[in-house]
């Protein structure tokens, strides 16, 4: 496979708000943040419970519209018109690797790696899917089952999955969060290949300082809002980050 390092910009949120309940009632998960993310890089983004990490990650993705704002994706504004038109747009430019794996029992590794690109109608790249499943340590794996493979090597498989499409951007919602300590590792550790040799972007919600340290930077939110941003990070400096994120501190556009 040769290397694919994109350029440019991958992400942008233009003051993304998303607010739910009722006029009387409102909840506000995301409060006008803005983000700017260049192509093959590896964000992590954090921030307690509560505070937007999800919302943010669905808006960006396509999976959810903001109520105010602007989403791009590869340049391309995402415009919430038919759900046809935008599944055909997310399954074209954005891989999903979530902390279930959703893989189907009955079909093996191979099957479930390029079911995507079967249910697109486009021709498998056999070279190419051998090669993704050789980076992801599961070649000698394509045909077990998931009940036959370990939770770290499910989650591989479902990377694997997210990378045979060829996207530009991938999202990981706590890809880490079903796994044990040797696993989360290995997930990580392709995620960070998948940008540094693949180059694609990926961007990851988690609550682990440990994991966010395989990004290349992390973007903390704080009730709705983008508050700190944190490059090159390391576990402890991360985890001291978290412990003051309750303090105030104005929100920040991150990436300008």
């Amino acid at each position: 496979m040769a290397d694919r390092h994109a350029t440019g910009e991958a992400l942008r949120l233009v003051e993304v708000s998303k607010t739910y309940g009722t006029q009387a009632n409102p909840v506000h998960a995301l409060r006008r943040a803005s983000l700017a993310l260049p192509a093959g890089t590896f964000t992590a983004v954090m921030g307690p419970s509560g505070s937007g990490k999800s919302t943010l990650l669905h808006c960006a993705a396509g999976l959810d519209e903001p109520t105010s704002g602007r989403v791009l994706v590869d340049g391309t504004e995402l415009v919430h018109g038919s759900e046809t038109a935008m599944t055909k747009f997310r399954r074209s430019r954005i891989g999903f690797v979530f902390q279930q794996f959703n893989l189907l029992p009955t079909l093996t590794v191979w099957q479930n790696t390029t079911l995507p690109l079967r249910l697109a109608g486009q021709k498998i790249d056999t070279g190419f899917v051998r090669d993704v499943l050789d980076r992801t340590w599961l070649g000698d794996r394509v045909d077990h089952l998931p009940a036959e493979l370990s939770g770290g090597q499910q989650q591989r498989v479902a990377i694997a999955r997210a990378l045979v499409t060829r996207p530009n951007l991938i999202f990981a919602d706590e890809p880490t969060g079903a796994l044990d300590t040797r696993s989360a590792r290995e997930v990580l550790a392709m995620l960070a290949e998948a940008v540094h040799t693949l180059g694609q972007t990926v961007v990851m919600v988690t609550h682990d300082p440990v994991a966010a340290a395989f990004a290349d930077s992390v973007v903390f939110l704080a009730d709705g809002q983008i508050v700190d941003r944190l490059d090159r990070p390391d576990a402890k400096t991360v985890a001291e980050r978290l412990t003051h994120l309750g303090e105030p501190s104005p929100a920040v556009a991150v990436g300008e």
